[in-house]
């Protein structure tokens, strides 16, 4: 299943490691003929001179034998190496055409798994695999045909000895590879624990919350270490049970040999004496291919697991399609009608009937208690999730039909959690440009609009100031500030602000709001907010109440015929400043 993504000049790099190892086990099996020949000359009083020129011929084989296996494990490297590459592309690509219903489904933890520890699992398998999977069958099976016509009695005591390790490892196989699959789900559970501790470090330690962190990654790190006994111990049985016989098999040969060697004739005793001598060495290559395969037996139940799991994230589909539309007629418009959405496996939905319309140049805000479907609402615009019923319409276009690429260009998105990523300020802020014509100066004109000049011009290296990965050494309304900075950075037809402004000061509020009002100007505006003074003044404020409209209107017009509204601006108003 997984190595369909080999190319062909993979493919051809197997067959010549598939000639290598022909190669290699015919050296390997020519030095018990010249044991044999060697024991013959020393039996029968042959000179020095034979021993040492059939001696030397066994060096070469051994030699030749080293070298091919090195070539063959170079080669088995950069296979599995490039198969490994190519794979974590493919998963990575995959993951970003997700939409947010399949990054949920498998959770971030569970992705992260089976793009490193799962493809690790592969790409040892496959490079292990060439040098011994390939091998061990051409080395039993040729060996086999070499002991095969020698004497019956020591080719059964071979067969019961071949068909008790395959009995052994079958009945391995089927206890450990359960295990070796719930391996791979509890490795993804531990990571999981693992990254939310981390993410949360500091609330974990406001909350003096260490001890119960502790407990949950205990709990998920003895499950998984519970699992990894019982596999190992299992799989612990193999190497002495292959050993036990293999030695088994070279004391019956000699048993056997020694009965043999007594009831023949003087004349034959040095030609049998000489046949145990290579079917023992053979017998043992039969016994060490079986070996070498329990070495692939202990990996490859992982990686079978590990290979479902990866080909299950490259086949997934994303629910989001993209459409053929890439250009309108209409510009900066946006409209919902009679919008419902509900998250999938959710029994209600989180919006319903929501309908409005934003022209271009408007600025339309969103208010309302917490869960009332603001950030919902406004995700559906930029295709994160599709509506369950209704339409949602950008400049005229249902945005389903949309080619993805072209609409997410026509959106600017600050979300309602500031991201950074690591790097520098200045390729944050034109993260968003993916065009490549925005220049410096484009770049210090959207940090001074988004009222970030100052504390950027205090960072060491100002523009090529180090931010930290998740922007860890800026504060959260520094982060923000940035995010405006790399969405004004690139010049939009609508911009989507989820609550934006709520991190920073009243001061900082009101000037990056007077700056974009002159910068949005002849732009569509979409406001997510808490704070009314926010959105006073906004064309048009939609009031949302349990995923319902409440009312739409000015701030004005909302004081006198919503409830809602009203209630939202006393919690955070007086009574005359209101009047």
């Amino acid at each position: 299943m997984i190595l369909k993504y080999l190319r062909p000049r993979e493919w051809a790099m197997m067959a010549l490691c598939v000639l290598l190892i022909f190669c290699m086990v015919y050296l390997e099996l020519e030095i018990p003929d010249y044991m044999s020949s060697i024991t013959v000359v020393i039996q029968t009083g042959g000179s020095v001179d034979l021993v040492v020129e059939d001696g030397m011929k066994m060096l070469l084989c051994a030699l030749g034998s080293l070298g091919i296996s090195l070539a063959v494990g170079f080669l088995a490297a950069w296979i599995a190496a490039s198969l490994a590459r190519r794979l974590r592309q493919l998963q990575f690509e995959r993951v970003e055409s997700f939409s947010s219903e399949e990054i949920n489904r498998f959770s971030t933890a569970s992705l992260i798994t089976r793009s490193t520890n799962d493809i690790t699992q592969i790409q040892m398998t496959v490079s292990m695999g060439m040098q011994v999977f390939i091998r061990a069958p051409i080395m039993a099976a040729w060996a086999i045909m070499k002991i095969a016509d020698k004497n019956w009695e020591w080719t059964t005591a071979t067969a019961v000895i071949v068909v008790i390790l395959l009995t052994v490892i079958s009945l391995l196989m089927i206890y450990v590879v359960p295990r070796f699959k719930k391996i791979q789900w509890l490795t993804d559970d531990l990571n999981r624990v693992t990254r939310e501790n981390l993410s949360g470090i500091r609330v974990v330690r406001a909350y003096n919350a260490e001890d119960y962190q502790e407990g949950k990654f205990e709990g998920a790190n003895s499950a998984l270490t519970d699992v990894n006994l019982q596999a190992n111990r299992a799989m612990a049985i193999m190497m002495p049970t292959m050993t036990a016989a293999m030695m088994f098999l070279s004391l019956i040969i000699y048993w056997l040999g020694a009965f043999i060697i007594e009831g023949a004739g003087a004349e034959s005793k040095i030609g049998l004496f000489s046949d145990m001598v290579v079917f023992s060495s053979y017998a043992i290559q039969v016994v060490m291919s079986f070996v070498m395969l329990v070495v692939i037996f202990m990996v490859l139940p992982r990686a079978m697991v590990a290979s479902r799991r990866v080909q299950e994230v490259i086949d997934t589909k994303s629910s989001i399609v993209s459409g053929k539309v890439t250009s309108t007629q209409e510009e900066g418009t946006v409209e919902f009608r009679d919008v419902s959405f509900k998250y999938p496996g959710a029994s209600e939905p989180v919006i319903s009937g929501i309908s409005f319309r934003a022209d271009k140049g408007e600025t339309v805000a969103f208010i309302g208690s917490t869960g009332s479907g603001k950030t919902t609402l406004v995700n559906l615009i930029p295709r994160f999730f599709d509506v369950t019923s209704g339409q949602v319409l950008v400049d005229g276009t249902d945005v389903r039909e949309f080619d993805l690429q072209s609409l997410r260009r026509k959106v600017a998105y600050v979300p309602q959690k500031a991201v950074m990523f690591s790097g520098t300020v200045d390729g944050n802020v034109r993260y968003g440009d993916t065009s490549g014509e925005r220049t410096e100066e484009d770049v210090r004109r959207a940090i001074g609009i988004a009222q970030a000049g100052d504390f950027v011009s205090k960072m060491e290296g100002g523009l090529e100031g180090r931010v930290a990965q998740g922007g860890t050494n800026l504060s959260g309304g520094q982060k923000q500030r940035l995010s405006i900075a790399r969405a004004v950075c690139r010049r939009p037809e609508i911009y989507i602000f989820d609550d934006s402004f709520s991190a920073l000061d009243y001061r900082t509020d009101r000037e990056l709001r007077d700056a974009l009002s002159k910068e949005t100007a002849g732009t569509t505006c979409l406001i997510v907010a808490q704070r009314i003074s926010t959105i006073m003044n906004a064309d048009r404020i939609i009031v949302l109440d349990d995923g319902r409209v409440a009312g739409i209107g000015t701030h004005e017009e909302l004081l006198k015929g919503c409830q809602v509204y009203r209630d939202i601006a006393m919690s955070q108003f007086s009574e005359e400043e209101l009047s």
